[in-house]
């Protein structure tokens, strides 16, 4: 056969472009030789008709040969690749096809055609197979022309609607798929016709035709295509369904939302109302959240599902939101009752506590509240929801709510899929509004405990001004180990007291209150401020002796109290006088009545309960009008190390600042404290009154048993100035006998004085050091009742001692006597 019928045979039976054809007998031997196969092997057809394929090959190859010969007969031919050597002995890589040519010449004879390798690794197609594999390719394939208009598409493409193939020619994307962005998608091809960069990845979402109420995405690439000249021709791109793809990226990325958004703070409002936001509107149009009643106060609700009952269940609404302004008449606010009628979806999950899907709702079923807003009841397709999820809010094994999620503008009803979302989005919720009730409840107790152990309210006097501030470390429980306390004591002086205990939180605030109390019991002994803190260090040293705890040991109230601060401050108004001890606290700065601030050089006593020398007491006068500024260390840190001086610079131009001392008080504490403190910081600033002359009398008393009807007389005269004659009778009686007791048991000058003040204040002072004990005397008895006569007569009354002796007080309400 010649070279032209070998040609002819292949053009008949290949698209034979790039390829060199040539003919084989039954044996593998060449009979046919043609021009391509001379320019790709370089032998002339005199040498190439006649030898054996094998004498072509390199001799790996030709060892083939035979099994490729047997191969062609029992399968009709042959396709791969193979070595063939060069007349001049170079090697080339060629595919070669081989086919039966019986139906050209009638001969049993083989057809081979060899196509080089060496510019494009791989098999080189034919126009027919690459045809084939586009049009069968299960990935949507279009061409467009420079107008953009369709010239041919696969049959894959037809998945996303729009009709075949034949349809869609001449027509432009926006014909095929109104429901996409088809302005976006065209300005990819035009990029691409424009600049001759593919584009690659772009992903696109919409709604397809083929599920218009399905919200799709694809990923979509395209490549401009160009004739021999280079120019553009038109736009080949892909299509690629990721709808999968895309929404378990969203639904992801709505998961990690919630886990950022979701109980960033311990209030249960926020946290449903955060729960809500996240839904909306990446899940759902619209969400309410209503939680127990129970829940909201912080209280433990039953274990389980809720009991069934005929009864409509109530909640209290505690968040919800809607991607438009358009439910307002029937949407509930937040903290409003919401009541779901007995049988209905939101009753039914909170009874068996498992999640409610309808993907369709009946249009016509109106909605399960028994009240709303504007007195009716809406059906639902007035509200225009058609798909609904209905979700209990659970958190170890219990139910503190429901939420529920509608569907209005997404044309997609809800599915499985996203019920597991909702019921992951509600779980995580869950754990939260759970961690937040137990925080309210546990808030709700300590601020309990705070009231009892700070004071509610200061009580009232004449011996100073008084203004507090308190600033807890712990921001959480607003409770912490610093306290303040102001004590009336006789005389009407008052104690003024300051003090820290280690550590922050609830059991720091617990130990405070044991330390305050053992502090407000001393005081009412009128001792002086040191003996009160020896006996304060006793009591704190003792106690944790008893519960075995050493300092800085953590579980018991001994330890927590260990090494605590006090500051103990008496101030008396009548002489002007200030006597005070520190055990291991800063020293009270005094602000002066002309503005200058000074800090008391006090003697600094051990904390208490460690150990160490006596405490030491300082006294000092203070002018009317100057201020005392008791703090805690707090007031002045400045993190984990601070310098005193400076500290105390910084409370000084505080505290150089005038202004009413309330207010006063409150900005000392903004400019000294952040926002979240180091440490807690207390601060009482007390401003001093005197007593004037006209508000004190008192006599020197001879020690003569005849003085006491005078010094009755006296007390007597002294009520008629002040216009006190109702307290005459009774002011006799004590004057009388604390006199008599005086002049019985002691030595010395006697000094009666009176004071008024809220209450009338007599005191017998005498140089005896032993005081006096109250009896009940039997009937018999022929003395004995003096004291006890005071103790009836009188509101209250004690013993104090002081450096001359001892002095008998007793007090009489003026609060009661008519004005």
């Amino acid at each position: 056969m010649g070279a032209d019928e070998v040609y002819d045979v292949a053009r008949q039976r290949f698209d034979v472009a790039d390829a060199a054809p040539l003919l084989l007998d039954p044996q593998g031997v060449v009979t046919g030789w043609t021009s391509g196969a001379r320019r790709l092997l370089a032998y002339p057809a005199s040498e190439a008709v006649g030898r054996k394929l094998a004498d072509l090959l390199v001799a790996e190859d030709a060892q083939r040969v035979p099994d490729l010969v047997e191969r062609c007969r029992r399968n009709g031919g042959w396709t791969g690749l193979l070595t063939a050597r060069r007349r001049d002995g170079q090697q080339v890589k060629v595919m070669a096809r081989i086919a039966s040519a019986e139906e050209a010449r009638g001969g049993s004879r083989w057809l081979m055609l060899l196509s080089e390798l060496s510019d494009a690794p791989g098999w080189d197609m034919s126009r027919t197979v690459l045809e084939q594999m586009a049009a069968g390719a299960p990935v949507g394939i279009a061409i467009v022309d420079t107008d953009l208009r369709f010239v041919w598409s696969n049959a894959a493409l037809e998945q996303f609607g729009g009709g075949p193939a034949a349809r869609r020619l001449g027509l432009r994307f926006a014909d095929v798929q109104p429901g996409m962005d088809a302005q976006a998608v065209e300005a990819q091809m035009r990029h691409v016709l424009e600049t001759g960069e593919p584009v690659v990845g772009y992903e696109h979402v919409g709604h397809v035709r083929s599920a218009p109420l399905r919200e799709t995405a694809h990923m979509m690439s395209f490549t401009r295509l160009e004739d021999d000249q280079g120019h553009p021709i038109g736009v080949y791109y892909t299509v690629v369904d990721m709808t999968e793809r895309h929404r378990a990226r969203q639904r992801l990325a709505l998961l990690d939302r919630a886990g950022e958004s979701i109980g960033r703070s311990l209030d249960l409002t926020r946290t449903a109302q955060e729960l809500a936001d996240v839904a909306v509107p990446g899940l759902s149009d619209f969400v309410t959240v209503d939680l127990l009643e129970s829940v909201l106060r912080g209280a433990e609700p039953a274990p389980g599902p809720l009991a069934d009952s005929e009864e409509p269940v109530e909640l209290r609404r505690a968040g919800y939101r809607s991607a438009q302004d358009d439910l307002a008449e029937a949407v509930i606010e937040i903290g409003e009752m919401v009541a779901f009628r007995a049988g209905t979806p939101p009753f039914r999950c909170l009874a068996t506590g498992r999640s409610w899907l309808a993907e369709r709702l009946d249009p016509l079923t109106r909605d399960w509240t028994t009240e709303t807003p504007s007195g009716r009841r809406a059906t639902f397709l007035e509200l225009g929801l058609h798909s609904v999820m209905t979700v209990p809010i659970r958190s170890r094994g219990t139910t503190l709510g429901i939420t529920t999620f509608y569907r209005r503008h997404h044309r997609e009803s809800f599915d499985e899929e996203d019920l597991r979302l909702a019921e992951d989005l509600v779980a995580r919720a869950g754990v939260c509004v759970d961690n937040a009730r137990r925080y309210t409840r546990e808030r709700d107790a300590a601020l309990v405990l705070q009231r009892s152990l700070l004071p509610h309210r200061l009580p009232e006097q004449d011996a100073v001004d008084v203004a507090a501030c308190y600033r807890p470390a712990d921001e959480l429980t607003g409770l912490g180990g610093d306290w303040y306390d102001l004590i009336p004591l006789s005389g009407a002086r008052v104690a003024l007291v300051v003090g820290e205990v280690p550590g922050h939180g609830i059991d720091a605030a617990a130990a405070m209150g044991q330390l305050r109390t053992a502090v407000r019991t001393l005081a009412a002994l009128d001792l002086p401020p040191a003996e009160v803190l020896a006996h304060l260090d006793d009591l704190v040293a003792r106690s944790a002796r008893e519960e075995g705890a050493e300092p800085g040991m953590v579980g018991t109230a001994g330890a927590q109290v260990v090494g605590s601060g006090c500051l103990y401050v008496v101030y008396d108004p009548v002489e002007g006088g200030c006597a005070m001890a520190a055990a291991g606290h800063p020293a009270p700065a005094v602000v002066l009545p002309d503005g200058s601030v000074v800090f008391v050089d006090l003697p600094q006593g051990p904390p208490l309960g460690v150990g160490g020398p006596p405490f030491e007491a300082v006294e000092l006068p203070l002018s009317e009008g100057s201020t005392l500024a008791l703090h805690t260390d707090g007031l002045l840190a400045r993190g984990e190390t601070w310098a005193v001086d400076a500290g105390r610079e910084r409370l000084r131009g505080a505290l150089e600042r005038s202004g009413p001392l309330e207010s006063h008080c409150r900005a000392v504490v903004d400019a000294l404290v952040p926002d979240r403190p180091y440490d807690d910081v207390a601060l009482l600033m007390a401003r001093t009154k005197r007593l004037g002359s006209e508000q004190v009398a008192a006599w020197e008393l001879p020690s003569d048993p005849a003085v006491v009807a005078d010094a009755r007389r006296t007390a007597t005269r002294q009520l008629a100035r002040w216009g006190l004659d109702e307290l005459a009778f009774t002011t006799e009686l004590v004057v009388s006998e604390l006199v008599t007791n005086a002049m019985r048991y002691a030595t010395g000058s006697i000094r009666l004085r009176l004071i008024r003040e809220r209450a009338l204040v007599c005191e017998v002072l005498d140089g005896g050091a032993t005081a006096p004990h109250l009896r009940h005397p039997r009937t018999t008895d022929e003395g004995g009742r003096g004291l006890l006569l005071v103790s009836q007569l009188t509101q209250r009354w004690g013993t104090r001692f002081v450096p001359e002796g001892k002095i008998i007080w007793a007090e009489q309400s003026l609060t009661d006597l008519p004005v």
